[in-house]
């Protein structure tokens, strides 16, 4: 069962992940999306919370576990 325990887990990427773009956030299995404005998106994941900062923010892209956040961003906070 360990087996495919660990086989599934490399096939389906459970791991949280952020990519960092020019003016894009691709944040994938997150848990939930606190909060959502132009200039804030808060995003909880398994460890804690992702902030990121910054004007006219969009959201771009929403799956069940991927988001992708464009604008012009100024700042990210992992917490």
């Amino acid at each position: 069962m360990k087996m495919i325990n660990k086989l599934r887990s490399y096939l389906l990427e459970e791991e949280f992940t952020i990519n960092i773009f020019k003016n894009k956030v691709n944040v994938v299995n997150y848990l939930n999306i606190d909060h959502f404005d132009i200039n804030k998106v808060v995003i909880r994941h398994d460890e804690g919370i992702l902030k990121i900062i910054g004007n006219n923010l969009v959201v771009s892209k929403l799956l069940g576990d991927e988001v992708l956040i464009t604008g012009d961003i100024k700042n990210i906070e992992l917490g």
